[in-house]
């Protein structure tokens, strides 16, 4: 278990630092920022790359919903849930604490201001309200739950599984990031709203609720497609 949990600590350090550490430091340098689009590819290359990396130790979740989905669809014993929890919070808080440390050290510093936090309302990139992020989280979340079962199931080749999911999030990205500034993990919008300003917190019930009903949602819709 201390191998595993290691694994998912790292993998969700790489995840929110890959991908918060693009919309924080690259997505909007003049000229040459990597938009919206660069952060959907960053965030979808950082699953990608530590599935391939630990994701033979720990099965590769990096994500609390994700951990539930498996659980729920019998790929994961429950028992095990707490600690993998406890790996991704910490993982994803650590991630966190060291691009606040970064980018503390930005020349004039004055506030990390949203530091890509998830948020509706006034929070939301595009202006959009409680019910579009939860509706958009819920279902972005089961699709991704049920990519995650159907690219790891006896059904598709070996060894593409990360590939199909990095990218379905990177997709959940594109779609997503002027809604919510995209969660579907729980331990991703938990390590952010620790350190931003403004709503994040108090905003955050959010984004542990409706991905996690994804997550159920998702892994109940696969058992009524899986053949096994």
């Amino acid at each position: 278990m201390f191998k595993r949990t290691l694994a998912e600590f790292i993998g969700t350090y790489w995840l929110v630092f890959g991908g918060c550490g693009a919309a924080l430091l690259a997505a909007g340098v003049p000229e040459v920022g990597i938009g919206w689009v660069g952060v959907s590819l960053a965030f979808g290359l950082s699953v990608l790359t530590m599935a391939y990396a630990v994701g033979g130790i720990s099965g590769g979740h990096f994500n609390p919903a994700v951990t539930l989905g498996l659980t729920i669809a019998g790929r994961f014993e429950a028992k095990d849930i707490p600690p993998y929890w406890i790996a991704q919070l910490l993982g994803g808080a650590a991630a966190a604490g060291t691009l606040f440390v970064i980018m503390s050290g930005q020349a004039e510093f004055a506030s990390v201001g949203s530091f890509a936090s998830n948020g509706y309302g006034v929070a939301s990139p595009g202006g959009f309200g409680m019910m579009s992020g939860m509706v958009a989280e819920v279902v972005l979340t089961a699709v991704f739950v049920i990519v995650i079962l159907g690219a790891t199931s006896h059904m598709v080749p070996e060894g593409f599984a990360p590939i199909a999911i990095g990218l379905c999030l990177t997709l959940i990205h594109l779609i997503s990031i002027p809604i919510t500034n995209t969660s579907v993990n729980p331990a991703r919008s938990t390590a952010m709203a620790i350190y931003a300003d403004g709503p994040a917190l108090g905003q955050l019930w959010l984004f542990w609720a409706a991905p996690l009903a994804g997550a159920v949602i998702g892994a109940l819709i696969w058992a009524a497609l899986d053949e096994d």
